[in-house]
């Protein structure tokens, strides 16, 4: 397998040891599909916005008083090819590749264009491990079960994980439609917390984290933020968590759950603009110091 130069990895990490694959306990792979983008498109630039916007973020944490990088080493692999392939055949080379990694005992961070991309990362770690629940931060629910006629639109992602039977907590969702609705009345599988249900008090964060099985995989649509904070995504909603809100909610979370992988998706870069692509470069390196300094990672 080919990795990126020194140059090109996520922080612009320069000692070997500690961005080589061998010796790395966290992967950064990308995949930059975008197959069904309803509204702005341009995600599929978003996994290497982040990235190189990652080389402007601090290496020291002052929260965690943490140099996380050198602690655990971050290798960063080449962008997965999806020339010839949409759909089902998109989702196969993404549950592949992030199945050789896992194999490999990494813990893998993935960088994805549209939310379609997500389905491939959960059924990878579903094979290595069918106990887990997903959380998603989102502003949509992603449940419809087809969009424009196809059921691997990124409006249908969370439909295609509920079909695995694997247990859904979401977080921040503000648009959908009526079927989405019904879905989320009607499955044991769904717990769904709505934006204007998240903010008066920091209550609901405990009730979310409950409702988890120990083991989580997390999803982060960037326009389950603000878009104050967010504001170069596919499909902007206004109400989203704000910085500080997420952060606290998703340091709770790897203080009380073990968090077995994640992504970022959705980023769509504009010309002139960095905000977004590194605060999500930001997000990234909190998570995982927060999963360091709870031992978790």
């Amino acid at each position: 397998m080919e990795f990126l130069t020194s140059e090109n990895n996520f922080l612009g990490i320069t000692e070997p040891e500690l961005f080589d694959y061998a010796t790395s306990s966290v992967i950064i792979q990308s995949a930059p599909y975008e197959h069904t983008s309803s509204y702005l498109q341009g995600s599929n630039l978003g996994p290497q916005a982040i990235i190189e916007a990652s080389h402007f973020v601090e290496f020291y944490d002052e929260e965690t008083d943490l140099e996380v990088y050198r602690k655990l080493g971050i290798s960063t692999v080449r962008e997965m090819d999806f020339k010839g392939k949409v759909d089902e055949d998109a989702i196969g080379l993404i549950e592949s590749e992030t199945a050789y990694h896992l194999k490999n005992n990494k813990f893998v961070v993935s960088l994805g264009a549209e939310h379609t991309v997500s389905l491939g990362f959960v059924k990878a770690f579903k094979k290595q491990d069918a106990n887990f629940s997903v959380l998603q931060i989102d502003a949509h629910s992603d449940l419809r079960e087809a969009y424009n006629g196809n059921p691997y639109s990124h409006a249908s992602v969370l439909a295609r994980i509920h079909d695995l039977g694997i247990p859904i907590c979401q977080v921040g969702i503000r648009a959908q439609c009526r079927e989405e609705a019904e879905l989320i009345k009607s499955s044991p599988l769904i717990n769904t917390w709505y934006a204007h249900q998240i903010q008066d008090n920091d209550q609901w964060m405990d009730d979310c984290i409950a409702k988890l099985k120990d083991r989580v995989y997390l999803t982060i649509d960037a326009d389950g933020f603000d878009p104050s904070v967010m504001p170069a995504v596919g499909t902007a909603e206004p109400g989203g968590l704000m910085w500080h809100q997420g952060l606290k909610f998703l340091k709770k979370l790897a203080e009380k759950k073990q968090i077995i992988g994640f992504d970022i998706v959705e980023c769509a870069p504009r010309e002139g603009e960095i905000l977004t692509q590194f605060n999500l470069a930001k997000l990234l390196y909190k998570i995982l110091g927060y999963c360091s300094y709870y031992k978790k990672l």
